[in-house]
């Protein structure tokens, strides 16, 4: 997938946009080309499967492992020098030694490829987290997690400089405990790092773009960011993101960077390769003007279309929001199961376990106003005056639904009650306004 004309990708701090071939193209002879890839989280436990029985949870809790078999043949295809791997291989202690196993067989095999790998621990798996352990393979070397340190992979003039993470929360800035570059090398770093802070990222190992460029190396090769990124191009400073999404908020393609280096100890080539065996992604899918479920389906099969085209094979899970004006506004929100099944269905289409809906949302406005209707019908009016009385005065309930919830079962009406005094009577206030224009509009159709 072709990410060089992506808009720039904003993670709290000024970002490039994520080049497929960055800098020249490269040469026909290179000195060394490498893997950058962060954020493996392997068996991680995925958010938002619980929520609907049809989930593929096998085929979602699976994905790590199967992209992490992606990272493997891609740096044996591309007979790359080493891997480098910034951090959060584990997403935390293992349930058993099976996690330690698979990462180690995968290892052994990048050994028998004559390919060196170099890794830093992140605040997932800290010394202080992970309590079972198993000896790696000679290929791999793991940095302290006491001081930073320094390993020169033979044969290369490259220098690697790294620190693991001693416990979950650092929030110390590593950069000034790294070493001096060393003279005549390709110097790089690995750091798990989120800068000077990221969208949803805990802030660790916090420091500045300014830090890493004074530091004088080549290639800084960052973790924890789970957005793909390149920070900057001199010297580079990449977040690879992680090689697998785990739930919504982590959709579009996931993978990492193959880097070329030429003989002047220069990169000429950046590259971002996709590893994702699953892809999450938000679908929006604009009604405007749609007048029935036939009209809004097609729609939404074109939006699925699109998007089963650029995923390729992968498995997609989405989250399908509805926006627009429209007639069926009140009927999205009144007949959830209806506009579910339909959705479901479409998904269908595309073949079994090719779609997955995590979530569907209806963002829609209504063509009528409610309170253009409340002008002219006096029930309207009095509800359209007590959701303003709500609005108001939160956490007081108006006397009409005082008086509804009198007329119900004390556990139904004791549900209401708790969702109106909290957080949800927001919505219960725009459902029953949906449902209202619902009524009101077949009212005045039937008239």
């Amino acid at each position: 997938m072709k990410l060089r004309h992506q808009p720039s990708i904003h993670i709290g701090f000024p970002t490039h946009s994520i080049p497929e071939s960055a800098g020249a193209t490269a040469p026909a002879i290179f000195m060394f080309r490498f893997i950058h890839a962060a954020d493996l989280h392997l068996d991680s436990p995925l958010k938002g499967l619980s929520a609907r029985q049809s989930a593929p949870v096998e085929e979602l809790r699976g994905a790590s492992r199967k992209a992490l078999d992606n990272l493997i043949d891609l740096a044996i295809s591309e007979n790359v020098n080493f891997v480098l791997i910034s951090g959060d291989i584990y997403d935390q202690d293992w349930k058993d030694y099976n996690t330690g196993l698979f990462f180690r067989a995968k290892m052994s095999k990048l050994q028998a490829a004559g390919i060196s790998v170099y890794l830093i621990a992140g605040n997932h798996d800290a010394a202080s987290i992970i309590s079972r352990k198993l000896i790696l393979p000679d290929n791999v070397k793991s940095f302290s997690s006491r001081n930073a340190e320094t390993f020169q992979p033979e044969s290369l003039p490259v220098a690697i400089h790294g620190m693991s993470f001693p416990n979950r929360a650092v929030e110390e800035n590593l950069v000034p405990r790294y070493p001096a570059p060393l003279a005549g090398k390709f110097n790089i770093g690995l750091l798990h790092t989120s800068l000077s802070g990221a969208p949803g990222h805990d802030t660790y190992a916090p420091c500045s773009v300014d830090d890493l460029v004074s530091k004088g190396y080549g290639y800084w090769a960052l973790g924890h960011v789970h957005q793909p990124a390149v920070v900057r191009e001199d010297p580079w400073i990449v977040f690879p993101g992680n090689i697998q999404g785990r739930q919504i908020r982590e959709s579009g393609p996931r993978g990492c960077f193959l880097v070329t280096v030429d003989d002047e100890l220069q990169v000429t080539e950046c590259k971002w390769s996709a590893l994702d065996v699953a892809r999450w992604a938000g679908l929006t899918v604009d009604i405007e003007g749609a007048e029935s479920f036939e009209d809004l389906v097609g729609r939404t099969r074109s939006v699925m279309t699109d998007a089963v085209h650029e995923s390729q094979d992968r498995l997609l899970a989405v989250r399908v929001t509805f926006t627009g004006r429209t007639v069926l506004h009140g009927v999205l929100s009144s007949r959830g199961d209806r506009l579910e099944a339909e959705i479901e269905a479409c998904a269908q289409d595309f073949g079994e376990r090719r779609i997955w809906i995590e979530q569907i949302r209806v963002n829609t406005r209504p063509v009528v106003s409610l309170s253009e209707l409340a002008e002219h019908d006096a029930l309207t009016r009095v509800v359209v005056e007590s959701i303003n009385e709500a609005k108001a005065n939160p956490g007081n309930l108006p006397e009409e639904v005082e008086a509804v919830l009198a007329l119900l079962p004390p556990e139904m009406a004791q549900s209401l009650r708790t969702d109106w005094l909290g957080s949800g009577w927001e919505k219960l206030a725009d459902d029953s306004c949906s449902v209202i224009l619902e009524r009101l509009t077949e009212k005045a159709g039937k008239s």
